[in-house]
C-alpha cells in the first residue's frame, strides 16, 4: 500500500512539474509565434504602411504578445518608425544590444526583401531590466525595415 502511494504522489509530482512548465513557457513567446508575426507585420505592411506602422505603435491587431512585439525602421535613413516601447525616432544604425552587439547595424546593412534574417544580442524583456540573450527575425518590406524578436530564456 505504501509503494503504491509513493508511486501516485511521485506521478502527481512529475504532472504538476510539467503543467509548471508549461505555463512558464506560455508567458512568453516562441521562434515560431515571432516569425509567425513578423510574416502578418510584412502582409499589413504591404496592404496599408501607415495603418500598420500606427499598429505596431499602439500594439494592436495581435502585433503585442507577451514578450513579443513589431517594430520597423526606414530602410532608407534608419529612423525607427514603428515600436510600441522605446526607440521610436531614434537612428536604427545607432542601436546596440546590452552587451555591445552592433544589431541595428546588422539589421540595417542585411535586411533584403522577401528573406527573413535573424540576429542575436541582448536586451531585457518588455518591463525588465535584466538583458536576455535574444534573436531578432527581421525583413525588408517596401522601404521599410521590420523585426520581432523571441528571448531564449
Amino acid at each position: 500500500m505504501t509503494r503504491k502511494l509513493g508511486i501516485v504522489v511521485g506521478y502527481a509530482v512529475i504532472l504538476v512539474s510539467s503543467a509548471v512548465t508549461l505555463v512558464a513557457a506560455a508567458d512568453f513567446g516562441t521562434p515560431e509565434e515571432a516569425k509567425a508575426m513578423l510574416e502578418r507585420a510584412v502582409t499589413a505592411v504591404k496592404e496599408d504602411k501607415a495603418k500598420a506602422l500606427d499598429m505596431f505603435n499602439k500594439g494592436e491587431g495581435g502585433f503585442k504578445d507577451r514578450d513579443l512585439y513589431v517594430w520597423c525602421a526606414n530602410a532608407s535613413d534608419g529612423i525607427v518608425t514603428a515600436t510600441p516601447y522605446w526607440n521610436r525616432g531614434k537612428q536604427l544604425k545607432d542601436l546596440e544590444g546590452k552587451r555591445g552587439a552592433p544589431f541595428g547595424q546588422t539589421v540595417m546593412q542585411n535586411a533584403t526583401e522577401g528573406t527573413i534574417k535573424e540576429t542575436t544580442y541582448w536586451w531585457p524583456r518588455p518591463g525588465t531590466d535584466k538583458p536576455l540573450e535574444k534573436t531578432a527575425l527581421y525583413t525588408k518590406v517596401g522601404d521599410q525595415i521590420c523585426s520581432v524578436g523571441y528571448y531564449k530564456e
